[in-house]
């Protein structure tokens, strides 16, 4: 039997084109499915998952990222939209809510044969603490989560045999070099993939890159008009080439507005009634034939305070709101 290339794609898209997306949108399953051509292999999609709800210091979703039965339900719906794994936004020691979550992540995902990796966030602090918590916090992925009898250990994503981290940088005051040196007294070194690009004298120390929301070079904007395009292209056009040999994730992502946040900035992105997935996914799938890459990594699967979630669908228009509106009503399933 033949299989559409990115066929978990496919499923994805079907999932979230049941959900009401409105404004005369065709939906992101006939998007995708028109121009797939047929192999036999695909990427896996993955998307970033945050362990904070339940944590008072965020929004209420109407859930815990603490109850497990929570948990094996949200696997079972990303399963069900061909979601290979959560990368689980974690900030070692400095968030025990959101260390917990993970840990109880990582052990459900085992118990239920899906896979989880570690998103970490890289402290603000620029003494030396940013290096310093760093090694500990990979000492703890090692020592912890990895280790031979960890509960889960057997959902966490390998690549090439080797475990894989996700950076999201902060201000970029760790020393890489010196986690690097730090990491690679593992067994099995993991593989480190940063977003965007690492300051140039810490190249040498990642395996591999991926983006994220952004907007193209002019910036934010008011409107959210600029969902991305131009970045996105810029971003597979530079990268494998710049950087032959290394790992290059995809990205995609619905939307951004981060005024339910409490550190917002004012940032939106207009999710377009369904159209910026859309959009960004069929970018991945253009590039992706002319450089494969093994990973779609979606932004996000859960981040309510960043208007970025894609668990309970995408933004519904209004019949009487305009297609470029950052309003967007959204009517996914509670």
């Amino acid at each position: 039997m033949k299989y559409t290339r990115l066929a978990g794609f496919v499923v994805l898209v079907s999932v979230l084109g049941m959900l009401p997306v409105g404004c005369e949108h065709s939906g992101v399953n006939q998007a995708i499915q028109k121009n797939l051509p047929v192999v036999d292999s695909q990427p896996k999609i993955l998307a970033v998952y945050e362990p904070w709800f339940g944590d008072p210091k965020h929004i209420n979703v109407g859930y815990s990222t603490q109850d497990p039965a929570t948990l094996k339900s949200q696997i079972e719906k990303a399963r069900d939209m061909g979601i290979y794994g959560f990368v689980v936004d974690w900030y070692g020691e400095r968030e025990p809510f959101a260390d917990r979550s993970y840990a109880l992540m990582q052990e459900v995902a085992g118990e239920n044969k899906f896979h989880v990796a570690i998103m970490y966030d890289e402290t603000e602090q620029d003494n030396g603490e940013a290096t310093e918590d760093a090694i500990a916090a990979f000492r703890k992925i090692q020592n912890v989560y990895l280790a031979p009898n960890a509960p889960g250990r057997n959902s966490y994503i390998y690549y090439n045999g080797r475990p894989l981290i996700v950076i999201f940088p902060k201000h970029g005051n760790t020393d890489w070099d010196a986690v690097r040196q730090e990491v690679n007294t593992w067994p099995n070194p993991p593989l480190l993939i940063y977003k965007d690009e690492p300051p140039a004298k810490y190249a040498n120390d990642f395996d591999g890159y991926y983006p994220w929301v952004h907007p193209g070079p002019k910036g934010w904007t008011a409107d959210g008009e600029d969902w991305g395009k131009q970045y996105l292209k810029n971003f597979y056009e530079k990268y494998p080439k710049q950087h032959p040999g290394k790992l290059i994730m995809g990205g995609a992502w619905p939307g951004f507005n981060d005024t339910r946040a409490s550190w917002s900035l004012d940032r939106h992105m207009d999710q377009r009634c369904g159209k910026t997935f859309d959009d960004t996914l069929h970018i991945f799938r253009e590039e992706e034939q002319r450089n494969s890459m093994p990973f779609l990594l979606i932004a996000t699967w859960n981040d309510y305070e960043e208007g970025t979630a894609i668990e309970r669908g995408l933004a519904k228009c209004d019949v009487n709101q305009p297609a470029n509106s950052t309003s967007g009503n959204f009517q996914g399933n509670q």
